[in-house]
């Protein structure tokens, strides 16, 4: 597996473009991301999502818990920018962690309690407390499209028509005959019968939508927010952010309608007046055009009034196919789009895959080229990265597509328990954790867990890297086995080039304002770039990457 050199000191310097080798072919499209207009602490982070359940666990029972994570922090981040041990992560995102009937907790049951299994709300205080001591911050999932048909609201609602609560879900008096308006072979009924009436629940019936159109549910879940904010909790991951408010039936009515943006605007307001550096992450499965929309305007706020990141589903699509296939063209298709449809001076939101997708790893069938290239590609890309926990360990999905195989036991070592548990696991291990794990990875310098640090490492050593805008140099047009872009903010300049393919490749000519490539990340194998003129060359072994800085 290739393996990282070095990590180099700050420069500054200007650089341009080539045009086509055509003069007779009309320019490729000319493809520019802005810097985020912003400075937000979440533009310079890298998120890392984990399912508190699968992480650590501290008490034997064989489920991971608060205390269990709070031990395992440092080999996020152990808060000394000198060490090279953790992986250098800037933010967590906890999955579901309140009260809830099921072992995933997208059903809410009390949205003030921590769920017992993770301990307790004084527990969540700590590992807030103790993540901020390492200069990391903290974001949950705050699920409030829906709740647990178990909520004490849920319950009071469905009691009689003339009840206080009944208004705060959807109900009808006939099943109005909509489907889930999502993109499934068969998609289920969305109207639930209770009592002589119907309900409406776009997930399934254990999960009634709440009914966001009644001012006292709104108020509530302001309030909510309040109330874990006030705890040390630094943001919120949205759930189901384009099912809020329904209009009718069919994908133009029971998504992204006009009162679902107005809705994000108030809540985004609140929490901004509460805590004005919380952040809030939108999960908009959907295409370019319409997860561009809830940033909303960047009129009055530069990161936009609504969530000011929001997950870029199609990207990841293509940073998979891009790495399976060894043809960048896909990435630079979407980098087009993008260009086309964000608001200028947005951050965006890459990841490769969350706890609803198969692994990466199993998608790329375990193959180290792979699983590198899109690792690089990803975290050298513009916007708040997130990774998914044992992403950075080529961690496998378990035997089956069902969730609770996407979402298995952290292995820290080879033994039985995998050094998640003293006891049983609450769920089987992933295949191959005997050696896909922590502790052999840790040892090991070519290990994915060591580029995935030193890849990180570089990012923050570099402020381009982190949070600069971009400019793709490599066209939009045919196969592109390399894919070669410019990352800049302020007078830094820095090139990286990516060999997405298996064998040796040549990027350029390159037209760089630039006397010297000094390199700041670079594979094995990878010469100096060779320079004629101001046309400068780049030859990459397959999948190989090199990250240099203009001077």
């Amino acid at each position: 597996m290739p393996r990282a050199s070095r990590l180099l000191p700050l420069l500054a310097v200007t650089s341009c473009v080539t045009g086509p080798a055509n003069p007779n072919e009309s320019p490729p499209a000319r493809v520019e991301l802005a810097a985020p207009a912003s400075d937000a602490w979440y533009e310079h982070a890298v998120f890392y999502e984990l399912f508190v359940r699968s992480f650590q666990d501290s008490n034997g029972d064989g489920k991971g818990d608060l205390p269990g994570l709070i031990s395992r922090l440092d080999y996020l981040n152990d808060g000394d920018p000198r060490t090279t041990t953790d992986l250098g992560v800037d933010a967590l995102w906890l999955m579901p962690v309140f009260a809830s009937p099921s072992y995933h907790g997208y059903d809410v049951t009390d949205y003030e309690r921590i769920n017992p299994d993770y301990g307790t709300n004084e527990d969540l205080e700590r590992l807030c407390a103790e993540a901020h001591r390492r200069g990391m911050r903290v974001i949950v999932d705050l699920v409030i499209n829906h709740s647990s048909s178990q909520h004490p609201w849920f319950i009071d609602s469905a009691s009689s028509p003339g009840s206080a609560r009944r208004d705060w879900y959807v109900w009808s008096d006939r099943d109005l005959g909509w489907k889930q308006p999502f993109d499934t072979p068969s998609p289920a009924p969305t109207w639930h019968a209770l009592d002589g009436a119907y309900y409406y629940g776009v997930f399934w019936s254990g999960m009634p939508d709440l009914n966001l159109r009644t001012p006292a549910v709104r108020e509530e879940v302001k309030r909510i927010a309040s109330f874990w904010l006030a705890k040390g909790v630094d943001g919120f991951r949205l759930d189901a952010a384009r099912h809020l408010i329904e209009t009718g039936g069919g994908t133009t009515g029971q998504a992204d309608t006009a009162e679902t943006h107005a809705f994000w605007k108030e809540f985004a307001e609140h929490v901004r007046s509460v805590k004005p550096d919380a952040v809030l992450v939108g999960e908009d499965w959907t295409t370019t055009p319409l997860i561009a929309a809830y940033y909303g305007s960047t009129e009055r706020l530069p990161q936009g009034d609504e969530l000011p990141l929001n997950f870029n589903f199609p990207l990841a699509k293509a940073l998979l196919e891009a790495a399976q296939s060894g043809d960048g063209n896909g990435i630079a298709q979407k980098l087009l789009e993008m260009s086309s449809h964000y608001p200028a001076g947005v951050a965006d939101t890459p990841f490769l895959t969350n706890h609803d997708n198969i692994r990466v790893a199993t998608q790329l069938a375990g193959k180290p080229g792979p699983l590198v290239t899109a690792a690089s590609v990803m975290l050298t890309l513009p916007g708040s990265p997130f990774l998914y926990y044992g992403e950075e360990l080529g961690m496998a999905n378990g035997p089956t597509a069902k969730d609770e195989d996407k979402r298995t036991p952290m292995p820290w070592d080879s033994s039985a328990a995998g050094g998640f548990t003293s006891g049983s696991p609450w769920f089987a291990f992933a295949p191959g954790h005997e050696l896909t794990n922590v502790a052999t990875q840790t040892k090991n310098p070519g290990s994915l867990l060591s580029r995935y640090r030193e890849l990180i490492r570089a990012r923050h050593a570099s402020p381009a890297l982190e949070r600069g805008g971009l400019t793709l140099l490599t066209s939009t047009r045919g196969r592109a086995p390399t894919l070669a872009f410019l990352r800049t903010l302020g007078g830094e300049r820095v090139l990286v080039v990516h060999n997405l393919g298996d064998t040796a490749q040549t990027t350029g000519p390159l037209e760089l304002e630039a006397e010297l490539l000094e390199p700041l990340f670079t594979d094995a194998s990878v010469g100096s770039p060779a320079r004629s003129g101001t046309a400068w060359s780049v030859t990459l072994p397959g999948r190989a990457t090199g990250i240099w800085r203009l001077r």
